[in-house]
């Protein structure tokens, strides 16, 4: 009688611990634990997402291993099938997260891209813009115009349940290994620190998508800066007025107060106006030597990019061509 009761036991362990509990079709296959969840509110996930059926063997079986409320670990798990209980159990109270991928591009300022990672992740926007604005500078060594120079853009690996903190002290290891000792030659040679790259990328990000001419366009840039000339750049004005749904920049938005504003002010702007592409990054690092001072888009009908010029007269000319296309499209 012993042995049949023991085995009747030992069986009824092992059918609720070791037998398939995970549907073959899930509505999903990722479960986000929020903090503070508790172990029904875990069971109403895993059910809500067909993860499981059979929520009574689960239940069993958690409180066979002690995953109670006070056991139960924050994180985004990916559910496999086939899987039984223990199995699941065991991931789920050792916090055995799935990383997931982050992709940090083209944003306009640090609110945005706060608000775009925070998407992805637990935290939520406004904890990590607090811990931007208060904790940020000092551990990066910015001002606030220049925060945005230390996040570079890619596709990165975190963890679900990151925090503001470990999100940004990650980011600046990235900047750290990115600015390689021979990028920041090319940057000394040039004349400029990593952050005036960064910021006269961003310019250069928003005047063209063509990749072929941006090293010719970062020359152009530096021989205006070189040559005490205002830069000039349409973007820049755009991003002091703040409007950027702003299709066309006439006489009026020049006159802007802003030390953004490059047609008022010379040298860089305080810092980027748009997080660059590393293509734009490396347009500035590899710049092409010319003696060109001047550009402007053309038309689109004559291809892609802007037409260069040596002289304000051969400007003058180009600019009238360009101007004459936009009031042919009626764009204002």
């Amino acid at each position: 009688m012993l042995l049949l009761v023991g085995g009747f036991y030992a069986y009824k362990f092992y059918h609720r611990s070791f037998s398939i509990i995970t549907n073959e079709s899930p509505k999903t296959d990722v479960l986000l634990i929020h903090s503070g969840a508790t172990l029904e509110e875990v069971i109403d996930s895993l059910l809500a997402n067909e993860q499981i059926h059979h929520a009574n063997r689960f239940r069993w079986t958690a409180d066979k291993m002690q995953y109670d409320d006070s056991a139960i670990r924050s994180g985004r798990y990916i559910i496999s099938h086939p899987s039984n209980s223990k199995s699941l159990l065991s991931m789920l109270r050792a916090g055995k997260q799935t990383p997931l991928k982050v992709t940090i591009q083209n944003v306009r300022t640090i609110q945005q891209m706060c608000g775009r990672v925070s998407a992805k992740l637990e935290m939520d926007s406004i904890s990590l813009m607090n811990y931007i604005s208060t904790a940020f500078d000092s551990l990066a060594g910015t001002v606030p115009a220049t925060r945005m120079t230390r996040f570079i853009p890619n596709t990165y690996e975190f963890y679900w349940t990151v925090t503001p903190e470990d999100f940004c002290k990650r980011m600046l290891k990235e900047y750290d290994r990115f600015w390689s000792e021979e990028k920041l030659a090319k940057a000394s040679a040039i004349g400029l620190t990593p952050e005036q790259v960064y910021t006269l990328a961003s310019i250069i990000e928003k005047e063209t998508n063509y990749n072929p001419e941006k090293t010719r366009m970062a020359g152009v840039y530096l021989n205006r800066i070189d040559q005490g000339i205002p830069l000039q750049a349409d973007p820049t004005v755009v991003f002091a007025i703040g409007d950027f749904e702003l299709r066309r920049v006439l006489l009026g938005h020049l006159e802007v107060d802003s030390p953004y504003n490059t047609y008022k002010n010379l040298g860089l702007p305080p810092g980027p106006i748009f997080m660059p592409g590393i293509a734009s990054i490396d347009a500035v690092l590899n710049k092409e030597d010319h003696d060109y001072i001047f550009f402007c888009a053309k038309p689109t009908d004559e291809g892609s990019g802007h037409a260069f010029a040596k002289t304000l007269s051969a400007h003058n000319v180009n600019a009238r061509k360009y101007q004459a296309w936009l009031n042919q499209q009626g764009i204002k």
